[in-house]
């Protein structure tokens, strides 16, 4: 039986093959839509490991135990400029006063605020039309992830004078000065000049806005040089080990609403945002677009389903005195059933082929051109063939099951 099986798994595919060498237009149309439904399965699937992994990358460098303070909440609903839809504008932004008192909160590891600005950086002939650039405490390295080597941090004393100094990132250090060494040269970072005293190596992903070329510099310097807004000043918070994150959540929440006098009935003019937030902010927006993968698939596979029973009818109207001839011979229904299945199931495997290398390749260029480390995970590939191979059963076996009964007597006098 298990060579019967074989015999016929391979002449069915040698059939199906054959089917569309002789009707290539109607074949091609059934591959490109199973192609479409397969490249959409995968490149989604691709970029959303990529993000996936890129949002570990994140939480692992900054801590799952940090949390930030913002003038803003994470997720600013429609506003119609009303004080009941816009009340987050009227929230004043973080002081350094505000700053200083969350940091010396019992439990606080530390507390490093961050303001960032965009502007163009220059060296000699290579200009960075609008990188980030981020002003930050002197503590900022206990609050992020990576290291500066080569090279140093900026002091205190540098931040409160507004030092013209900068630490870049490895990605901006290789845009503008290539294979050269960057320490001690001065760059250009909107009308001043910069001296590089590090370069940062960055383990933190694109969803930070750091995957792409960054400076860092002193957050009086942001202010002072850059015109860097104070109004948008967030602050990182980062527990001891030994801290329960929540707990240094509600001592930071009681110590701002002291400092801004506010009632017990009044709401916080502030945000606190968690790592538990942001998760649930992603999964939000990727759900959608999960929901779009699985639209566009199945559009793209019932087109390739719609094909499969057009070319599979036609094949069975085609190669109807062939079956009485087989069936003459012993074929039992079981067996054309196989055969036929097995020809669908080629065709739509064959368009299944294709959406995985067209969805390799166009994942391969997401990540070459873009931020977002796209993969292709082996479950994608294992899930695409087998939605594939699922497609050519559910739409052959109407053809197939036509065949399989088919009266060998008649079927013998066709013409």
């Amino acid at each position: 039986m298990n060579g019967i099986s074989l015999r016929t798994t391979l002449e069915g595919a040698s059939i199906a093959i054959d089917a569309i060498r002789a009707n290539r237009v109607r074949a091609a149309l059934t591959i490109l839509g199973v192609a479409v439904g397969v490249f959409v399965v995968v490149i989604i699937s691709a970029a959303i490991h990529g993000i996936n992994a890129g949002v570990a990358k994140d939480i692992e460098s900054a801590g799952p135990s940090s949390f930030f303070v913002q003038r803003y909440p994470l997720v600013i609903e429609a506003c119609d400029d009303t004080g009941e839809t816009c009340k987050w504008r009227n929230n004043p932004p973080i002081s350094e006063q505000e700053v200083a008192a969350l940091s010396k909160l019992s439990g606080i590891q530390a507390a490093s605020a961050i303001i960032s600005t965009r502007t163009a950086v220059k060296y000699r002939t290579v200009t960075l039309s609008g990188p980030t650039i981020e002003g930050r405490s002197e503590n900022w390295p206990e609050v992020s992830g990576g290291g500066i080597l080569p090279g140093r941090n900026f002091t205190r004393a540098e931040n409160e004078v507004a030092e013209r100094v900068i630490i870049i990132n490895d990605k901006m250090a290789k845009e503008l000065f290539g294979a050269s060494d960057p320490l001690g040269k001065n760059i250009t970072v909107g009308e001043g000049q910069f001296r590089v005293i590090g370069i940062y190596n960055d383990t933190s992903s694109f969803l930070t806005g750091s995957d792409g070329a960054k400076g860092i510099v002193p957050i009086e310097t942001a202010r002072r040089h850059l015109d860097a807004s104070p109004f948008f000043m967030s602050v990182v918070m980062k527990p001891t080990p030994t801290m329960d994150r929540d707990l240094a959540i509600d001592n930071s929440v009681v110590r701002l609403r002291e400092i801004r006098g506010l009632k017990p009935t009044s709401e916080d003019n502030f945000a606190i945002i968690t790592q538990d937030q942001l998760f649930n902010t992603y999964n939000k927006i990727f759900g959608v677009f999960f929901l779009v993968m699985i639209v566009l698939s199945a559009i793209g596979l019932l087109v390739g389903g719609v094909g499969v029973v057009a070319i599979m009818i036609i094949s069975v109207t085609e190669r109807t005195r062939e079956i009485g001839v087989r069936k003459a011979l012993g074929a039992t229904p079981r067996v054309i059933l196989w055969q036929f299945l097995v020809e669908a199931v080629t065709l739509t495997g064959v368009g299944a082929m294709v959406g995985l290398i067209f969805g390799w390749l166009a994942a391969m260029f997401i990540r070459l051109v873009s931020p977002v480390p796209a993969a292709v995970p082996p479950g994608a590939i294992f899930a695409a063939l087998l939605a594939s191979a699922v497609t050519g059963v559910l739409f052959g076996i109407f053809p197939a099951l036509r065949a399989a009964r088919m009266d060998p007597v008649e079927a013998l006098r066709h013409e």
